[in-house]
């Protein structure tokens, strides 16, 4: 459209400069330079009329946050709509980010955040896959670190390692596949992946063939609901010291958003040996810091004969890959 006109411009600029004046009958010349000001005033309103059914997001530099519908925009600057405040002027220079909003994510008049990790509860997956090109890293209590990318809608890959290097002890190391099926979009997904891993050992001059150091797990997830409210039963198979369980760990885990920023989490393994089922539980939340999940909680063993009570958990996980809407150039009509 634009480079369209440009060139239709200079059509009717070059017939009213180089056709001579004296020769040209004024009807004609004041027809010509009247359809070119008023085809030059369509198209400047048509690329700076906003689209003014779309709700933004806008967060600023100094860490303001802002939520409306655009009701004008230049080169330099944004009239906003707000519910709050009214109409406000903000700086392109000083916009940190601007991205459009869901309207199922405003309720009464608030935004709430989106789950920085819809895909996990605090560490178990759900029946949900990361989208193209969405990720995020994940630290859990210091020193177990991962991060995931989504290769489609449907398949994504992730790594991970504990860095016992760093103290001269052995390293374990692992990916992290996993294939997303939608049964029915929003309602029932389901989830089948894997942890392969292995454990780096720099320290040792030996190597004990009747040992292995791989590890992994196969499983398999239903989740039923949405990625803000949901649960999902789990099957998984353990490998380790060069063979399989001879019986599966079964998960039952859930998360319910409580708030804006909040979620409460839990997450449940039956891990069976043939001679004594071991029970993991564990309670806990989420808590969205601007675009930051903090998940924390405790883990409750049982079926065990010590005096164990709790294991405190802590986590953080940080997205990326999320797109922003570009500032620099208003936008323009197709």
């Amino acid at each position: 459209m634009m480079m369209s006109w440009r060139k239709l411009n200079s059509i009717f600029i070059s017939i009213v400069i180089l056709y001579p004046y004296r020769k040209m009958k004024k009807t004609y010349f004041f027809s010509v330079a009247w359809l070119w000001f008023l085809l030059n005033v369509t198209v400047v309103q048509a690329q700076t009329a906003p689209d003014s059914t779309v709700l933004y997001r806008i967060e600023t530099t100094d860490g303001n946050e802002y939520l409306g519908t655009i009701v004008n925009e230049d080169t330099e600057k944004i009239h906003l709509k707000t519910q709050q405040v009214g109409t406000i002027t903000i700086s392109k220079s000083t916009i940190k980010s601007m991205v459009p909003v869901n309207l199922n994510q405003v309720k009464g008049g608030a935004y709430w955040f989106d789950n920085p990790q819809s895909t996990r509860y605090l560490f178990a997956p759900n029946g949900y896959g990361l989208r193209k090109g969405e990720g995020y890293y994940q630290n859990i209590l210091v020193f177990v670190n991962q991060a995931s990318v989504g290769i489609t809608d449907n398949i994504s890959v992730g790594a991970g390692v504990v860095p016992f290097f760093l103290f001269g002890g052995p390293t374990p190391i692992w990916l992290v596949p996993k294939v997303s099926i939608p049964i029915k979009k929003d309602k029932i997904n389901v989830g089948v992946g894997a942890l392969i891993g292995t454990v780096l050992d720099t320290e040792s001059d030996s190597y004990d063939e009747s040992s292995s150091t791989g590890f992994g797990l196969a499983y398999g997830q239903a989740t039923f609901g949405s990625r803000d409210r949901n649960i999902s039963l789990g099957l998984g198979y353990g490998y380790a010291d060069g063979g399989w369980a001879n019986y599966p760990t079964l998960t039952l885990s859930a998360l319910i958003r409580t708030g804006r920023r909040g979620y409460f989490i839990t997450e449940n393994y039956l891990i069976t040996t043939g001679y004594e089922s071991i029970g993991l539980i564990s309670l806990g939340g989420r808590r969205i810091i601007k675009t930051i999940g903090i998940d924390f909680g405790l883990v409750i063993p049982t079926g065990l004969s010590t005096d164990f009570v709790a294991v405190p958990f802590l986590g953080l996980t940080i997205p990326f890959g999320q797109k922003n809407r570009a500032i620099a150039e208003p936008r323009q009509s197709n």
